[in-house]
């Protein structure tokens, strides 16, 4: 409960920037995996974005009419989808992600920057320790 509560708080401060952008909070990590990755297999790219591929499908379709991504099929395994922001993608994630960075920056200012370091690096601890626990 206690990761599920501080979760929706940092959501809260994220929501406004979302909606006024017209994208969902799934549609935003897409778009951010992307932009950090560059072109990626769907595969990869809903294991990042932390989404399962029923979800990934219907959000890249989305994303697709949009005009924000592009996908195509990998030349040597033709199972593969290829997913890559298109210009407008990549000019939307530039446009929401200064205001994006400004949510992150309160945060901070609240919690504090060592703070804050501690606390994501903790959450990147359990992430491993528990995805390592699900591999073996």
């Amino acid at each position: 409960m206690a990761l599920l509560r501080a979760r929706e708080a940092v959501m809260e401060r994220f929501r406004p920037v979302l909606v006024e952008s017209d994208v969902t909070e799934q549609q935003w990590r897409v778009m951010r995996v992307l932009n950090e990755t560059g072109e990626t297999d769907a595969s990869d790219l809903a294991a990042r974005a932390c989404l399962l591929a029923p979800s990934l499908t219907r959000i890249m379709k989305t994303l697709d009419s949009k005009g924000y991504i592009t996908t195509r099929r990998d030349p040597s395994d033709g199972r593969r989808a290829l997913v890559k922001l298109t210009a407008d993608g990549l000019h939307f994630v530039q446009n929401v992600d200064p205001i994006s960075n400004a949510v992150y920056e309160e945060i901070e200012d609240i919690l504090g920057e060592t703070r804050l370091g501690t606390l994501l690096d903790e959450l990147e601890s359990v992430w491993l320790s528990l995805n390592k626990k699900q591999d073996d």
